[in-house]
């Protein structure tokens, strides 16, 4: 199976395809054969559909200098790609330019709106110091960047033309589901005009690359210079814009790419509409997504038994921040927020910075076992450093005993950079081939909680573990690491629980 650690991911969209099985874990001794209930209906044909949708849809040649392409920062990458094994450029055909050192990228994009604005990829027009857009038509016009967001690899252009344009709207990616049938247009290897179908793979799909994405999964056929360019359903409304591709040897599709769900699309377009640039939410803490033992550490209840628990586990709260404000405390776990669940950290951080500053958001949160709602006004990402480091971030954890405790000692102190305040036990050892060392435990980390109990020395901090696991409930540890707080639920059965950030 591909993993997509060992894979490219070339900037432009693309699609998986769907395997149907049912898992052991969810059979009964009276289990049937699944007979699907679908609906009688042909395959569908999109030439009426393709003949409507494509005079929206333009080709994009971009002059990039070529120094700001090979700097591995704002030239070409999208977000979390630098460094990435892919060959360069990712998302589009590069045609050498004799003169000044320039190259020439292609992608695509769409019109949505009538008096000229252009949606497509960031990492398209990123650097360009000149912007033309070809039509369906073969109309060229000279573009003006507009505004672009690198953390959502959105960029808006715009052309001025004679009349009214031709244009696209924007759909509800909220109400997408696998299975369906999309349509992608686009400017793959130049070739203008293309049209590919498939259907949606997959929803949610977090590709550890700083986006604030949840990419659509697809399996169209989808290749370089399709960047920018819409993902449509069989109603004529964008759903996606095609992002990226996974690629084992950085060639072209293998059906699986990405779209940006057009919700995200539609609140980054108004904002560099209206101002040029996007404004964030800010709330002020550290995230980390509940695995399968820190559910069961902490007893979270789960809607379906053969079902894990969901949600974002608040790892440490920035002082005078809004969620410091409003009384958002380490160790609770968010479950929702403003009415959606909360599928992991990322998720969650995906959510909250969608916000506009001045916003109430209301989060479903389990504190000690009893549910309640906390409301924070969401601040400006642009004014956290007023607070210090800490917008909303997802930490990876790996959940997993063989540990050596001490107490903290004015040596240790100096040491590790400890002031008066912190107080707990040292791990001053952790055991090879241990559950402690497999669960990422170090030695030097301070445990200054176990669950709910804050530990004051070792001896404490050793008491509460072996409760825990007298209980047989893995030891949700609170950890004090290079100044930031952190949990570790520990598996007495040293299972690896690694996984539980991927959705």
């Amino acid at each position: 199976m591909f993993s997509v650690s060992r894979l490219s991911l070339a900037c432009l969209a693309s699609l998986p395809l769907i395997a149907i099985g049912l898992s052991p874990v969810h059979a009964t001794a009276q289990s049937q054969p699944i007979r699907p209930q679908v609906s009688g209906q042909n395959m569908p044909n999109f030439v009426d559909l393709v003949k409507q949708v494509k005079p929206a849809v333009v080709s994009i040649s971009a002059r990039i200098k070529e120094s700001d392409m090979d700097d591995g920062g704002e030239g070409g990458a999208p977000p979390g790609m630098n460094g990435a094994p892919f060959p360069f450029p990712f998302p589009f055909q590069m045609i050498p330019a004799p003169s000044n050192r320039l190259v020439e990228a292609r992608g695509s994009g769409f019109l949505v709106s009538d008096d000229g604005y252009i949606v497509t990829n960031n990492h398209v027009v990123n650097g360009a110091v000149k912007v033309t857009v070809k039509f369906d038509d073969g109309t060229v016009l000279p573009a003006k960047i507009i505004g672009r967001d690198q953390k959502t690899d959105i960029a808006l252009l715009r052309v001025k033309a004679p009349g009214r344009l031709p244009y696209l709207e924007l759909g509800d990616s909220d109400g997408v589901q696998p299975g369906q049938w999309v349509v992608a247009v686009g400017n793959p290897y130049g070739l203008g005009g293309t049209v590919t179908s498939g259907i949606v793979s997959a929803l949610g799909r977090e590709l550890n690359t700083d986006a604030y994405n949840d990419f659509i999964q697809v399996d169209a056929p989808i290749n370089r210079g399709n960047s920018g360019g819409p993902l449509i359903t069989l109603d004529g409304k964008v759903v996606g814009v095609n992002s990226m591709i996974m690629s084992p040897n950085g060639g072209g599709s293998i059906g699986i790419g990405f779209a940006i769900p057009s919700d995200t699309v539609q609140s980054v377009v108004d904002q560099l509409r209206k101002s040029g640039h996007v404004v964030r939410g800010y709330f002020g803490i550290v995230t980390q997504t509940v695995t399968p033992t820190m559910a069961q550490a902490l007893k979270l209840p789960t809607e379906d038994p053969g079902k894990t628990a969901h949600g974002a586990i608040v790892a440490s709260v920035v002082a005078g921040a809004p969620a410091d404000k409003a009384g958002l405390k380490t160790g609770d776990v968010i479950l929702g927020l403003n009415g959606h669940p909360v599928r992991s950290a990322h998720d969650f951080a995906v959510k909250a910075v969608a916000l506009p500053p001045g916003t109430k958001a209301d989060l479903s949160v389990l504190r000690d076992g009893k549910s309640q709602t906390v409301s924070v006004i969401a601040g400006n990402q642009d004014d956290k450093d007023q607070h210090g480091a800490g917008g909303v971030t997802d930490v990876n954890a790996s959940g997993k005993i063989g540990i050596s405790l001490a107490a903290i000692t004015p040596r240790t102190r100096q040491e590790l950079g400890l002031d008066e305040t912190v107080k707990g036990a040292v791990i001053a050892d952790v055991a090879q081939g241990s559950i402690a060392e497999r669960a990422g435990i170090h030695p030097g980390d301070i445990i200054v909680a176990v669950g709910n109990h804050v530990t004051t020395n070792p001896h404490a901090a050793a008491s509460l573990i072996k409760q825990a696991l007298v209980n047989k409930q893995p030891p949700l540890l609170r950890i004090l690491r290079d100044g930031q707080q952190l949990f570790v639920a520990v598996s007495p059965d040293g299972t690896d629980d690694s996984s539980g950030d991927d959705e």
